[in-house]
């Protein structure tokens, strides 16, 4: 399993960014209402947050030696996975309404309506923040490098791979 790049990251973001862009522009031309989640999302967001930092914390307290209980390695490896599920899913929602955002800003003196800004502002802080936890989670479940082991020892003990 490889890591989360960060350039997929950036890539995802901008792709996201110019479908909710054209999404929008299309929607609220045409009568529609802006296609953006509603504030309540952000109650499920900090919940995948919070589930990924207690699997993440858990790992890591295993990983530093602080457990006397053994790892489940499938939990071990289910972390890792939520962790760039979490990451992946905050640069597309980020994106998304970073695209909804930028057309909004071109609607506000006409429409005077600040109501899908804030909730734009805050849905792309909420989706940095998936980005921030996953990319942490992810950290936390890599086996430190061992010291002991020479150069050619260390790739065979697993350094730098998933716990």
């Amino acid at each position: 399993m490889g890591s989360i790049r960060f350039g997929w990251l950036v890539f995802i973001a901008l792709v996201a960014g110019a479908a909710g862009w054209l999404v929008n522009w299309g929607a609220t031309r045409n009568g529609f209402p802006t296609p953006s989640l509603p504030l309540s999302s952000l109650l499920t967001i900090a919940a995948v947050i919070a589930v990924t930092l207690i699997f993440g914390l858990r790992v890591r307290r295993w990983r530093n030696g602080n457990s006397k209980r053994r790892l489940d390695p499938l939990l071990a490896a289910r972390t890792v996975v939520l962790a760039q599920a979490t990451a992946y899913a905050g640069a597309l929602s980020a994106g998304w309404h970073a695209g909804i955002l930028a057309d909004q800003l071109t609607w506000v003196s006409l429409t005077g309506n600040f109501g899908p800004i804030w909730g734009s502002v805050a849905l792309i802080a909420a989706g940095i923040a998936m980005i921030v936890v996953g990319l942490m989670v992810e950290s936390f479940c890599k086996l430190p490098p061992d010291d002991d082991a020479g150069a050619d020892e260390s790739r065979e003990s697993g350094e730098g791979e998933y716990a």
